[in-house]
């Protein structure tokens, strides 16, 4: 069974705003990047997975329970990241962090105090003082520390910098690798590219892509075939740009050219569009 199931889920706001017949799912221990622009309906789709929003047709289910009629169980088990962090402003980052350590019932102070330690974060500094890599920083290792077995990540690395973004890439390795299932929403094609095992694409409320990732890739790929005087300028030709030799035709060499994610994106969506 599915740990994620989106199924036929549809919020119509008018005007052709919203989200149509979303249809995916997550397998456990998989890692599953959705990708869009802002306003193609990601954080729709999440806040309903979420239980803040009830659909108006379809359905959506964590580990077979209704993301709405069972959000606080749910959540339990469940770690998330919002696309606005919105924290208490008058506490200190340990003091927020202890009080969802309390919240949810669970002493998670090593592990806490670990991603605390991997992100270089001061915690003792005020939430209001803080910039917002700092800010996403304390919504990490909230999302984190408890250990849960299912994460839903809206833009998590928003504000980190390159060095903080490359740390949390191999957080999701990690929690890969321990069987973790994973919902990542974001507009960093390198980390998507890095962690995800499937890719889903929304456009304008809709699907328009759901395919491993590697397949992704491989539809998008293609090989030209050059032909050469002889047959060892075809042999250098074919060292010099990665080239094969054409098995019966010395003289051709067959080059790949294998498109990037965000290459791949920019078909769908067209480089007009800013993400």
């Amino acid at each position: 069974m599915s740990v994620i199931t989106v199924c036929g889920l549809t919020r119509d706001y008018g005007s052709n705003k919203g989200i149509f017949d979303i249809n995916f799912s997550i397998e456990k221990g998989e890692v599953f990047g959705f990708l869009g622009p802002n306003g193609a309906g990601k954080t729709t789709t999440i806040r309903h997975l979420m239980g803040f929003l009830k659909p108006q047709q379809g359905s959506c289910t964590v580990s077979g329970l209704d993301c709405r009629e069972n959000a606080a169980e749910i959540q339990k088990n469940l770690g998330y990241i919002p696309g606005e962090i919105a924290l208490f402003d008058d506490m200190s980052g340990i003091q927020y962090l202890r009080f969802m350590q309390e919240y949810r019932g669970i002493d998670c102070t090593k592990r806490m105090n670990g991603i605390i330690e991997r992100f270089e974060l001061d915690p003792n500094l005020k939430i209001k003082k803080m910039s917002k890599g700092m800010k996403q920083k304390i919504a990490i290792a909230a999302a984190f520390m408890h250990d849960p077995d299912i994460l839903i990540l809206d833009e998590p690395t928003s504000g980190l910098d390159p060095l903080m973004q490359n740390r949390f890439i191999e957080l999701i390795k990690e929690e890969k690798q321990r069987g973790k299932t994973v919902l990542m929403s974001s507009h960093m094609f390198e980390e998507v590219e890095k962690t995800c095992d499937r890719i889903g694409i929304i456009k304008d409320g809709r699907m328009v892509a759901d395919d491993g990732t590697e397949a992704l890739k491989a539809r998008y790929t293609k090989s030209y075939t050059v032909t050469l005087g002889d047959k060892a300028e075809a042999a250098a030709f074919a060292r010099d740009f990665h080239g094969t030799v054409k098995d019966g035709s010395p003289n051709e060499v067959v080059v790949t050219a294998k498109q990037t994610l965000e290459e791949i994106f920019l078909h769908y969506y067209g480089e007009e569009e800013s993400l």
